[in-house]
């Protein structure tokens, strides 16, 4: 008996819960309290479509307050397809403070395109500076110049769904410089008038097809480097040099393969002569033995070779660079020399 006297309470707990649920009364009174209208059925429809009501009517309470007329078909609709709705409302009321002609649906593609459109109305407003990392480029004369520049842009609202972001900036404003350089007869005109540079590259419109406009680009330090023309001069010498060391190392190895090939040679001919030599006593034995050579053939055969040899000593006798000792001597004094 008594929980069916606790009954009718707990089902009017529940009733209340879910009717506060559904329709969250504090936001709906300070929706009117703001002047706008809103109503009840339309927040319980944002409930059944898993909408929270907070992120939609506080949107519609600050645009009411900065005179835009914003439906809450539009806020829901951004939300449902996955943008920031208070980023874009505060984007809007920013853009509208600083005069930038800004639609809900531009930025609402902003938003959905997942750039920060807050940041891009401020950006327009106060112009962003972006420092690029060191440039490094050679100049005509070959020394080697490094750079680095400051880049003012301004967010252009018209080309942020599609533009290009920072990167491709400082990529093009980075492959001006190394034109301008490379382009300068020598690195002394680059270190007189820096701003040449800045000049040469703003002028190309760097800024075609980016998210940004490019207000200027000033060069904040310039640096010589290395003399790349002198190091490219000394390296293609050592390559050189290296090319006729082993182009030498390669003739030599062939002159001394040809002496080592002409040394075998000399000493296969000896080997054939102290061969034809040690049969020349058989041959004679051998005629002798057939009675093809007589003793006095021999003997004169003898007295041939002595006379021989004695001429040959006595040829030798008159020229005295021949003498043993003489030789000596003349090998001694070049050893000295």
């Amino acid at each position: 008996m008594q929980i069916v006297s606790f009954l009718p309470l707990v089902l009017i707990v529940i009733f209340f819960a879910l009717f506060f649920y559904f329709i969250p009364l504090g936001l709906w009174i300070s929706a009117v309290a703001a002047g706008v209208k809103i109503g009840f059925f339309n927040l319980i429809g944002m409930r059944l479509r898993r909408v929270s009501p907070s992120l939609i009517v506080s949107p519609m309470i600050k645009s009411h307050k900065a005179g835009l007329r914003l439906t809450s078909d539009l806020l829901e609709a951004h939300y449902l397809a996955g943008g920031n709705v208070d980023r874009v409302v505060d984007a809007l009321i920013a853009a509208q403070r600083a005069e930038i002609d800004l639609s809900f649906e531009r930025a609402a593609a902003i938003d959905l395109a997942g750039r920060d459109v807050l940041e891009a109305v401020q950006m327009s407003v106060n112009p962003k500076v972006i420092k690029t990392p060191v440039v490094t480029a050679v100049a005509m004369d070959g020394i080697q110049v490094m750079a680095t520049a400051r880049v003012t842009v301004r967010a252009n609202i018209e080309r942020l769904v599609g533009g290009a972001g920072e990167e491709t900036v400082l990529a093009r404003v980075g492959e001006g410089i190394v034109t301008t350089v490379g382009s300068a007869e020598t690195h002394k005109k680059v270190l007189e008038n820096p701003d040449s540079i800045s000049q040469t590259v703003l002028d190309k419109g760097l800024d075609s097809g980016t998210a940004f406009e490019i207000l200027s680009i000033d060069i904040a330090d310039v640096d010589v480097g290395k003399n790349i023309g002198a190091q490219l001069q000394t390296d293609q010498a050592e390559a050189d040099k290296e090319i006729a060391q082993a182009k030498a190392e390669e003739r030599r190895a062939m002159a001394v393969a040809e002496e080592q090939e002409m040394k075998a040679k000399v000493q296969e001919m000896r080997a054939k002569v102290v061969e034809a030599e040690a049969k020349v006593p058989l041959a004679m034995a051998e005629a002798l033995k057939k009675g093809n050579l007589g003793v006095m053939d021999y003997m004169n055969l003898k007295n041939i070779e002595a006379d021989t040899d004695m001429r040959d000593k006595i040829s030798r006798s008159a020229d005295p660079s021949s003498l043993p000792e003489n030789n000596q001597k003349i090998e001694g004094s070049d050893k000295n020399s």
